[in-house]
């Protein structure tokens, strides 16, 4: 298994928890559609960055099939939207 964390930071001239809960249902709603995606979690941060994912995929395999995703990539365009800062990490368990 490989958990997937990004944390963003938005834009300061947007409404950081309307951006969030976007962001949030854009992301969530992956799971099912996306092969190897068990899960995912968006919520807003109060200490150290805006917005945090968390997901759980299958296998390393499984993330690069996320990543190319065309609903991945339409999620992202949201996420892109608010975004001036990301930091990722996988890892795997």
């Amino acid at each position: 298994m490989v958990k997937h964390i990004v944390f963003w930071n938005l834009r300061e001239d947007c409404d950081k928890d309307a951006a969030a809960a976007e962001i949030k249902v854009a992301l969530e709603r992956l799971v099912g559609l996306v092969p190897g995606l068990l899960s995912a979690e968006v919520r807003r941060c109060y200490q150290g960055c805006d917005v945090a994912l968390y997901t759980e995929l299958t296998d390393r395999a499984a993330v690069e099939g996320y990543q190319g995703h065309p609903e991945h990539l339409k999620a992202k365009t949201i996420v892109h939207s608010y975004a001036v800062e990301r930091y990722a990490a996988d890892y795997e368990v």
